[in-house]
């Protein structure tokens, strides 16, 4: 593909809707592929680039593994799924707009590290704060044809010496493929244009993500659209039902960061030892993860020793773990804009108890049993259904459950050891498209967990007491394929045997 010269990006021509833009803009066409691609400055734009971190991305990728093509082919896919919602709507324009994350601070002028929102994200890559997205019908072409635009922070020297190199407007159209960008400044030209009644705009009103872009710009425009009952459509059910299904790529970015979190799994159990520090567990995974090529951790990993295992989300992780106990990592990490999110439970001085162990049997038992339902066509509400029945039975066998328990008290007394949910969708965040219903029947391309649990408080007197202050989950994460489930934490031991002999060679 050819290249344009970066000194022809510069020549201005008064272009679309009162905006100076550049003639390659005015005068390409609109479609599915990227704008003729232009070359990456030379220099440090916002984010890695092809032309400083060749280490990481192929020329033509936005993100590593992710090409121009993959996020143009996303906005296309969007447009159509506008088309579809607005059969009736013939004749208006539709304006779609996503803003991106700010940067948010710890205290005075320290900020944390930057994470860009990910429904903006996925569709154009691009990965600095203070920015937006736009995609917009053509005059006179039918959807799903669109133009695409982002506004990004304008190249200003004084804060770029503190706060690192922006991209720009010409970094931002070169290195995302999009069709047009301006100054974020610029975007009050576009929003003029919004309020008449031939335009339908479709963004998400009840959760912005960066407040102060909505207050300066869209809360003004959608009191303006609702006198004139032209409501501002939401648009991330939408999104999420694009992101539901994992394209190729995308499934190998998971498959990257599985791999990544199994590994570190592996030396933190082989650096496990009695008694030991939670702290020192999590500080051997962050690094583990880290030093195999993770961006961060995917959360705040729960490094749970003992009874604390009981605490489903404990985070505090400063408690030491003493000889004889459990402990309970649940963690994952982020590689590539996508995550992981893995559990496995183990003895910290290499040998499982006989209670440990049968607690911990049965929990693997049902595990797979629900890995095996892990198919087009199921659900993950059938596979919850199937784990507290699977559950019950356990706990009945273990005589954790009377056997003369009546069905209406069986699946109230479960749901006592096992509060949470089967599992839940996976992809660019951890609990991902989260307004997703857990009863869809799944598809080929979705990435969901299964991370079934048997938690037994040590003050729980109703049950044995050589099972008290055990806590049990196994989770792993899971691809939905036409034939058999692709464990993309496979690599990651789960079997009594190994765990022990993984462990056992530290002791």
């Amino acid at each position: 593909m050819s290249r344009l010269p970066a000194r022809r990006l510069v020549a201005a021509v008064r272009g679309w809707r009162g905006f100076s833009v550049c003639k390659s803009c005015a005068l390409r066409r609109f479609s599915i592929q990227p704008a003729q691609q232009k070359k990456i400055p030379n220099r440090y734009l916002g984010q890695p680039s092809p032309f400083t971190h060749p280490h990481l991305l192929k020329p033509g990728e936005v993100t590593p593994g992710l090409s121009q093509v993959e996020y143009a082919l996303r906005r296309h896919k969007l447009m159509a799924l506008i088309q579809k919602e607005a059969h009736g709507w013939d004749g208006l324009d539709h304006t779609v707009i996503l803003l991106s994350n700010p940067t948010y601070y710890m205290s005075n002028d320290i900020p944390y590290v930057f994470h860009q929102d990910t429904n903006f994200l996925y569709l154009c890559g691009f990965q600095e704060p203070d920015s937006i997205l736009v995609l917009q019908s053509i005059p006179g072409k039918a959807l799903p044809s669109h133009k695409s635009i982002l506004f990004v922070p304008r190249r200003d020297p004084s804060r770029e010496l503190w706060d690192g190199p922006r991209s720009g407007t010409d970094g931002a159209i070169a290195l995302t493929g999009v069709d047009e960008a301006y100054t974020i400044e610029e975007f009050r030209h576009l929003v003029a244009k919004l309020k008449g009644e031939s335009n339908i705009v479709w963004y998400d009103l009840t959760k912005p993500v960066h407040t102060e872009l909505h207050s300066d710009y869209m809360q003004p425009l959608a009191e303006i659209k609702a006198r004139n009952k032209n409501h501002i459509q939401g648009i991330r059910h939408l999104v999420q039902n694009l992101r539901l299904i994992k394209s190729p790529a995308e499934i190998e970015r998971m498959k990257i960061a599985g791999r990544v979190t199994a590994e570190a799994f592996i030396e933190t159990m082989f650096a496990s030892k009695s008694p030991v520090d939670e702290a020192f567990l999590y500080a051997k995974f962050e690094f583990e993860c880290r030093a195999r090529g993770a961006d961060i951790l995917a959360y705040p990993p729960v490094v749970a020793g003992g009874n604390r295992s009981n605490t489903l989300h404990y985070v505090k992780n400063n408690q030491l773990i003493k000889d004889g106990e459990l402990v309970l990592l649940d963690g994952g990490c982020e590689s590539s804009c996508y995550v992981s999110d893995i559990t496995r439970t183990w003895p910290v001085n290499g040998r499982f108890t006989k209670p440990q162990a049968e607690l911990y049997q049965a929990v693997l038992d049902i595990q797979k049993s629900c890995l095996s339902l892990c198919s087009p066509g199921m659900s993950l509400e059938n596979i919850y259904s199937l784990m507290l029945s699977l559950i019950g039975q356990k706990l009945k066998e273990l005589g954790i459950l009377k056997n003369s328990i009546t069905e209406s008290h069986f699946f109230k007394a479960v749901r006592k050891y096992c509060p949470h949910h089967v599992g839940h969708y996976l992809g660019m965040d951890v609990h991902d498209t989260p307004d997703i219903s857990r009863s869809l029947p799944l598809q080929p391309g979705m990435v969901i967990t299964i991370e079934p649990g048997i938690y037994i408080p040590e003050d729980d007197v109703s049950a044995p007491e050589r099972f008290r202050g055990i806590g049990v989950r196994i989770e792993d994460d899971v691809v939905i394929t036409e034939d058999a489930p692709l464990i993309l934490s496979a690599d990651c031991p789960k079997e009594i045997y190994h765990m022990e002999q993984i462990c056992g060679r530290s002791s």
